[in-house]
């Protein structure tokens, strides 16, 4: 799925309504010391090693408290970075660039985090044609941004909410009574509303497997919490008749090992949700 994270309307959003829990009525701090006219620069300092993410993001926080804020951009999104690099100078009111600062690291911070992370990860198996994929574990509100470090990171984006992708989970299978009444539920389903959605299926062993390739209707078959074994056996038997992807319990240790069992993706919620963010901060340059 190739998203225009930049352009992507829920991206002012998310910049507004951080403007609205942070500010209400004022920053008053800033409106008690700092002349309202007064002007200077900043610089944004990396304070930690990893991937920058997050550099277009602030601009748009910038722009969008006060178009007259000027960036010089040093360091790109997607960059490596080292502690003492300056990702950018800001320049402009004081005043407006203290309110955007919070807002701005932020969102920074969590998305280097979550694309150093990434980035970690797709190292140990870029030789293997398996790709690395995001969840919707996400943090509410600001799924965009996250999502989008994954990308910079240099992961792949699954499904951005539930409106995107049929995915049957256990939830789903267990009230429909069974793999096969779900799948033919939701073929029906998008035959009858004409919508262009694939369909993805959970399975947790190979009679799940078996069953679900066999109904020829899902694109996608998850294997959620196989042994490594299983899946390679899982793998054998689906021979690319559909994508195949794993889920559950993925992490840095044991990622290399599921992609040598011949899956196509592997999905990893610990990427948007057990990610530690980098330290970075913003200074008035006098």
């Amino acid at each position: 799925m190739m998203i225009d994270f930049e352009n992507h309307p829920d991206l002012n959003k998310i910049i507004q309504n951080a403007f609205d829990e942070d500010l209400k009525d004022g920053d008053h701090t800033t409106l008690a010391t700092i002349d309202p006219n007064h002007t200077a620069s900043a610089k944004c300092l990396i304070k930690d090693h990893g991937i920058l993410a997050g550099i277009i993001y602030a601009k748009k926080v910038f722009q969008f408290i006060d178009p007259s804020l000027e960036l010089e951009i040093l360091r790109n999104d997607g960059d490596i970075v080292h502690f003492g690099d300056i990702a950018f100078y800001v320049h402009g009111k004081v005043a407006s660039i203290l309110k955007s600062e919070r807002i701005v690291l932020n969102g920074m911070q969590r998305m280097s985090g979550i694309a150093t992370q990434t980035y970690q990860m797709v190292k140990l198996i870029q030789d293997l044609p398996c790709k690395l994929l995001d969840t919707r574990k996400t943090t509410p509100g600001i799924r965009l941004l996250e999502k989008w470090a994954v990308k910079i990171g240099g992961g792949q984006n699954h499904r951005m909410g539930l409106y995107d992708l049929i995915m049957i989970k256990d939830n789903h299978i267990d009230y429909c009574e069974g793999i096969l009444h779900a799948l033919k539920k939701a073929h029906k389903y998008i035959s009858e509303n004409q919508l262009n959605l694939k369909i993805e299926v959970e399975t947790r062993n190979l009679e799940e497997v078996k069953i679900a390739l066999d109904s020829g209707i899902p694109d996608i078959i998850m294997l959620d919490n196989m042994s490594n074994e299983m899946m390679k056996e899982a793998v054998n038997y689906v021979n690319k008749k559909c994508i195949v992807e794993a889920s559950g319990n993925v992490t840095i240790e044991n990622l290399r090992e599921k992609a040598l069992t011949g899956v196509d993706f592997i999905s990893c919620g610990a990427l948007t949700h057990s990610f530690k963010s980098l330290d970075i901060s913003l200074k008035i340059v006098k």
